[in-house]
């Protein structure tokens, strides 16, 4: 499947890139400077996501201190949208329109994305390494000029999970708490993909909107199915809240944790440290907490940039670690680009990336893309939480 949309997507991506370069169609590019944009949930439902986007302001900050990108300071341009995709595409037009920024880098949802995506496609505006893992934005059809960013497809992620569970119990139900949009969604195809003809049967849903309060009625829902797996693909407030009502309603299935919401101080221990014991997900970056990674050069040059970058950040928050590896592929990508900053190269640069190493990502996990492949990260291993900590179990697997 994914190498017919690849090959669908060849000519709409070469048709864009084909587009002649001039000096006066470079806007954000000046001589000193690159002005790049985004938008965060810096408040709203999901505010604890806006951690990366301070992650990456920072990165961008030491980069320009360091004397930025081939002489030129990046500067990243961060605005709230309160997680609404309405505010998104109008904070999305402010910044083309007003602050006319090259491109568009690592704007964070999927339906807020998507919102965006025809409009930034009208413009020819790249949407590089956006924060969502809908597998959707690895379709170079669809997206011509949209790249994941370095994280694992949600889709891949929810085959992950069901696999495993089916290893432990062929005929193992599941029950699913998915976000009622295109990210929850995503987790069904994933299962979906791998159970077949069976999804009707073994499968039952439980949705939340990104606005509801709480989920406690849809664990109980849940609960009285009797399946024997749960998959959690919800953001940080729900993660912690279904985590939580399993432990109350004494429901102990095999469950699995959406890995966008795996972080210490914003859902394990709100949700309360002993009711995550036993929890699966899957990882692809380093735990700066995990004593396994005590004298690793990468995590030691993390700290030294959490430490004067961002003093207050809390390191338990691995979005701190993702927005250090976004800010890293894309200052790999500017470089690569040169004195060539139209958008035209910059995009071409983007869909470049041959086995890039990363020093924040596991051993064995390594950056590619092409203009086939807008999924710059495909390989995870899987994790089991402790009671105090994430712990890494088997090999690094591919997630196709």
């Amino acid at each position: 499947m994914r190498s017919a949309i690849a090959a669908a997507g060849l000519f709409v991506v070469a048709s864009v890139l084909a587009v002649p370069v001039r000096a006066e169609d470079q806007p954000g590019v000046t001589a000193t400077e690159i002005r790049i944009g985004q938008t965060m949930p810096y408040s709203g439902p999901v505010s604890a996501f806006g951690i990366l986007g301070k992650g990456e302001v920072a990165y961008f900050k030491m980069v320009n201190d360091r004397g930025g990108i081939n002489g030129r300071k990046v500067n990243l341009i961060s605005l709230d949208d309160g997680y609404v995709p309405p505010k998104t595409v109008e904070q999305t037009r402010r910044l083309i329109e007003s602050d006319e920024v090259s491109f568009i880098f690592s704007t964070m949802g999927t339906a807020h994305n998507t919102a965006i995506a025809k409009y930034l496609q009208g413009k020819k505006v790249p949407q590089l390494f956006v924060a969502s893992g809908a597998s959707k934005f690895g379709d170079p059809q669809q997206f011509p000029l949209a790249l994941m960013g370095v994280m694992a497809p949600f889709r891949n992620e929810a085959r992950m999970y069901a696999r495993y569970a089916l290893q432990k119990k062929p005929d193992a139900t599941f029950a699913i708490l998915a976000q009622n949009d295109d990210f929850g969604r995503d987790y069904l195809a994933g299962l979906k993909d791998v159970l077949g003809e069976r999804f009707d049967s073994a499968v039952t849903v439980a949705s939340y909107e990104s606005t509801d309060p709480t989920i406690d009625s849809q664990i109980v829902k849940l609960k009285s199915t009797g399946a024997d797996a749960l998959i959690v693909a919800a953001t940080p407030k729900f993660a912690a809240q279904a985590i939580r009502k399993t432990h109350e309603i004494n429901w102990r299935p095999l469950t699995f944790l959406s890995n966008v919401s795996v972080w210490m101080s914003s859902v394990m221990e709100p949700a309360g440290l002993e009711a995550g014991t036993g929890i699966i997900s899957t990882a692809y970056v380093k735990d700066p907490l995990d004593p396994a990674w005590a004298d690793d050069a990468g995590v030691k040059g993390w700290r030294d940039y959490m430490a004067k970058y961002v003093p207050d950040g809390d390191i338990r928050d691995s979005n701190y670690v993702n927005g250090y590896n976004n800010g890293m592929v894309l200052e790999h990508v500017l470089k690569a680009a040169g004195n060539d900053l139209s958008r035209e190269n910059i995009l071409r640069q983007a869909l470049s990336i041959k086995d890039l190493e990363l020093p924040m990502l596991l051993p064995g996990i390594k950056v590619s893309t092409s203009e086939s492949d807008h999924l710059p990260v495909e390989q995870v291993q899987f994790m089991r939480f402790t009671g105090k900590q994430w712990e890494r179990f088997g090999e690094v697997l591919s997630t196709k």
